[in-house]
């Protein structure tokens, strides 16, 4: 990605505005909260109120809301804490420890201390036990659960896309990544090559009962130029194109109504329309890049063509 401006733009920015993560450190958490989600410490076995935990729903986090574990997923291992063969996709990441004896998990929003995740142990036929501190989680039964829906765009460098998304009200959860292409398990390198066919792109998972999706499709046109073809600003290439990789017939439909609606205003759109593939998370550094660095993106520029 050539962001060789990067630098001039980011002194001229002014600091952000309260972001998702200000949020979450803005949500009160006891003592022992802090100690297992912030210290990576751990609860005394056999006291958390989910270890026994047996009804039907899913398992979220405790700082940020993100979905984590669904209850069909949970199984006795009497160990002393909630045990888990398998995660929502995406919303677990793994770290192992310094030492190379364990492998730390973290939700994948916001970074929270989970537990740790083990394998071999034959508990299941997964084979795999994640290993989770009740504290680091919330719980909501399926009666009460809010339905949610993915979105994924791509409208130039993610970093700036990733920017206004996680920001809106709705939004429970934002990965910048990489789809479009044809190479399994793509790299940054790789895809700033221009040889694999990925877009930088965003992947949204919102709140539907807060936030529409053609709310959110509105977001993304407002906050790019839809008719620059493979470039955005300075960033030049395919893997820098405006698409809307669409999950369903009603997501396209969306799409080609606000498209019609930008053309008859005389815009020359070029946002190419395309069902929904494989999505490669990017690498951490990319992740929440404007809010970590205090910034606000250079050429994702919040304009209303609406």
């Amino acid at each position: 990605m050539k962001k060789k401006y990067i630098l001039l733009f980011m002194i001229l920015s002014i600091t952000m505005p309260v972001c998702a993560e200000e949020k979450m450190e803005n949500k009160k958490l006891t003592d022992l909260e802090k100690y297992v989600i912030e210290n990576k410490g751990t609860e005394k076995p056999f006291t958390g109120k989910y270890n026994k935990h047996k009804e039907e729903g899913t398992y979220t986090c405790k700082r940020c809301d993100a979905p984590l574990y669904r209850s069909s997923d949970k199984f006795e291992s009497d160990c002393g804490w909630p045990s888990f063969d398998d995660e929502i996709k995406g919303a677990v990441k793994r770290i192992p420890d310094a030492d190379g004896r364990r492998t730390e998990i973290v939700c994948s929003n916001c970074d929270a201390h989970l537990g740790h995740v083990f394998f071999g142990e034959k508990y299941t036929s997964k084979d795999t036990r994640h290993c989770v501190n009740s504290v680091s989680m919330n719980f909501v039964p399926a009666k009460t659960e809010k339905r949610t829906e993915t979105a994924v765009f791509a409208s130039g460098c993610f970093w700036g896309t990733q920017y206004h998304f996680e920001k809106r009200d709705g939004v429970i959860s934002t990965l910048a990544g990489y789809s479009g292409g044809t190479t399994e398990n793509v790299t940054y390198e790789e895809v700033c090559e221009g040889t694999t066919g990925h877009a930088e792109v965003v992947k949204v998972v919102f709140d539907p009962s807060k936030v529409s999706y053609e709310e959110l499709a509105k977001v993304y046109f407002n906050t790019h130029d839809p008719t620059q073809l493979n470039r955005q600003g300075p960033d030049i290439g395919t893997q820098y194109r405006s698409e809307i990789f669409y999950e369903n017939e009603d997501q396209k439909r969306t799409a080609e109504k606000l498209i019609k609606i930008l053309k008859d205003k005389g815009l020359n759109v070029v946002t190419v329309l395309s069902r929904s593939v494989k999505f490669w998370e990017a690498e951490k550094y990319h992740q929440s890049y404007y809010r970590k660095k205090g910034g606000t993106p250079y050429c994702h520029i919040y304009q209303n063509k609406f």
